[in-house]
């Protein structure tokens, strides 16, 4: 069985995203939470989160993201309630012996 992908999914790319957040108090961290963790599952679900990693000693994440470009990773990330405080390094990256060479 062939499986076609559109024009979009075959320019797809992959991108280490590091996410520091910044200015966001305890309370409105907690507020927010329930919202940010569906839409993360959301973007999992979807495969524009393929994985995850919680930074152990400041508040933020890694993530391996599949998008066209940085914009794309911004604008998927863009609906999450943490978006507004996020400071966001996205570095395109291709995997050794893998399929995004």
């Amino acid at each position: 069985m062939l499986i076609f992908k559109t024009q979009l999914e075959k320019n797809m790319k992959k991108f280490m995203v590091d996410i520091l957040l910044e200015g966001l108090d305890n309370e409105t961290r907690m507020k927010l939470l329930a919202k940010e963790q569906e839409g993360v599952k959301e973007l999992e679900q979807n495969g524009s989160i393929l994985e995850s990693y919680i930074k152990s000693e400041i508040a933020g994440i890694y993530l391996v993201m599949m998008a066209n470009d940085p914009e794309d990773v911004h604008a998927k990330l863009s609906f999450l309630p943490y978006y507004p405080y996020m400071k966001i390094n996205i570095v395109a990256v291709r995997m050794i012996n893998g399929v995004n060479q």
